[in-house]
């Protein structure tokens, strides 16, 4: 028996293992949009969460239940959907940002965990993701979140990058004491040095693609909190509030923009959509 005769056989059995699939995927293209977006995302998670914890005076138990209802009504209305929705699959993002960060902040700040030991437990919750999603579905390629495990197994590693980007971006931060701008400056490197990898040394595609994923997160928090924090701090003293609607307002453009122009989807799904 052949190789690609072993592939096609593991191929289709887990199509058998996902249920029926959609005619759309689920997920954006991965274009310069994605990454934009992604990062504006993390940034806003990270002020978002500030804000609702200390401004508005709600606790970071208080902010976790209401963020989490919220994010479960946000999914719910994902998963019901049949193809990718730009509004829609960017609210997800975002609020998921959110409760990434405050399930960090809840492990580090009420309940005394170190941050090794939440990078840990977090890096090992991902693997565990990986390794059943890839067992189940042959592949952890995000060009096929067409059937609804796939989409359970998705969204789980979604959530756990941006809680282990939290922890490992503050361990980075408290460990090292670069500050905000320089931190910022060295997940960037960071990540051009992932995409040189894939691009120039052949590194995979969808491993390249997840450890990008995880790395944004840490850079966007570091930028939000550059921008955000007091001067005496480091940051440039903008505030959450500002840097939250700032942020949030770019996004809701740039989403707005993908809906209408459709930039994010693969060529074959629009010929799909045509009438």
């Amino acid at each position: 028996m052949t190789e690609t005769s072993v592939t096609s056989g593991a191929y289709v059995r887990s199509q058998a293992a996902s249920g029926p699939r959609l005619r759309w995927n689920k997920v954006p293209e991965v274009t310069a949009y994605f990454w934009i977006i992604k990062i504006l995302c993390t940034t806003v998670g990270e002020t978002a969460a500030d804000f609702l914890n200390e401004n508005l005076g709600m606790g970071l138990t208080g902010v976790s239940l209401l963020m989490s209802a919220l994010l479960a009504v946000v999914l719910v209305v994902q998963f019901r959907t049949k193809a990718y929705r730009p509004g829609v699959y960017w609210f997800a993002v975002a609020l998921i940002s959110v409760v990434g960060t405050l399930i960090s902040d809840n492990l580090t700040d009420n309940l005394g965990v170190s941050l090794t030991t939440c990078t840990t437990v977090f890096a090992v919750a991902l693997a565990v993701v990986f390794a059943i999603w890839y067992r189940r579905e042959g592949t952890l390629s995000i060009h096929s979140i067409d059937t609804v495990s796939r989409e359970v197994y998705y969204w789980l590693a979604v959530l756990f990058t941006f809680a282990l980007g939290t922890a490992a971006g503050d361990l980075v931060a408290e460990k090292m004491a670069l500050g905000y701008w320089v931190s910022a400056v060295l997940f960037g490197l960071a990540i051009a040095a992932v995409a040189v990898a894939h691009f120039a040394l052949g590194l995979n595609a969808v491993l390249s693609f997840w450890i990008a994923y995880i790395l944004t997160r840490p850079l966007g928090a570091s930028m939000g909190d550059y921008l955000s924090q007091p001067t005496g701090d480091g940051g440039l003293g903008l505030g959450t509030t500002v840097t939250s609607v700032l942020f949030l307002a770019v996004i809701l453009a740039l989403v707005v923009y993908l809906a209408m122009t459709r930039k994010d989807v693969t060529e074959s799904e629009r010929q799909l959509s045509l009438p």
